[in-house]
């Protein structure tokens, strides 16, 4: 144990600046978003493009490709946030709709299965199949995000807990470590946006009572 301790500190030590830096900004991203701050937009965008850099160096090429994607996702689930409401105001917290479920599920086994195919066999990334199944599973949940439904915590917490061996395999364990954090900051995001749609549902009901 001590010296699992040990060589994680070493190798943890050795890890590039652009990492640790990429893993902070992604702690700071993912917080703000469980308070529901605007500014985890433009962290965000930070963060991933740092982390192009990362995974492209460890061969995870579909981890790298959704970072591109999540910027772009992010500047969408920006403006969705400030009017994506009802006649273009702030987008308040609400739950996913069964036909959304279905879609997404129907989309990340597609994704997984096809994208994995496709990894396999015509590149040199290391973990094929799992690294198609997290990037599914995360655009599934960064759609849910930028929709604000409550439910995407859920697959945070799915994801981030795929990531964390999945990172340290690949000797990643500063972000390993940080996907480790995530599970906590989604739990945390997703009582703190229940707290949030409670709210709202009751004042809301208040506002009809007292009409």
């Amino acid at each position: 144990m001590l010296q699992s301790l040990y060589d994680f500190w070493i190798a943890a030590a050795g890890s590039t600046p652009l990492e640790w830096v990429a893993v902070l900004t992604g702690v700071a991203c993912v917080w703000l978003a469980a308070r529901e701050s605007l500014w985890n937009f433009p962290v965000a965008i930070v963060s991933c493009g740092l982390y192009i850099i990362v995974y492209h160096g460890a061969r995870l090429y579909s981890d790298r490709n959704l970072q591109v994607v999540f910027i772009l996702m992010s500047l969408y689930g920006w403006y969705e946030w400030l009017y994506g409401g009802a006649r273009n105001t702030e987008l308040k917290v609400s739950r996913t709709r069964p036909v959304e479920w279905v879609l997404l599920l129907i989309g990340v086994v597609l994704f997984t299965l096809g994208f994995g195919y496709y990894l396999q066999h015509y590149t040199d990334d290391s973990l094929p199949h799992w690294d198609s199944l997290t990037t599914a599973i995360s655009l599934a949940a960064q759609y849910l995000m930028m929709r604000k439904r409550l439910e995407n915590w859920w697959l945070w917490i799915l994801v981030d807990a795929l990531y964390v061996p999945i990172l340290w395999h690949k000797e990643l364990y500063p972000t390993s470590g940080l996907y480790a954090v995530y599970l906590v900051l989604a739990t945390y995001g997703y009582l703190a946006w229940r707290r949030a749609e409670a709210k709202a549902a009751y004042a809301a009901n208040e506002s009809l009572t007292t009409s």
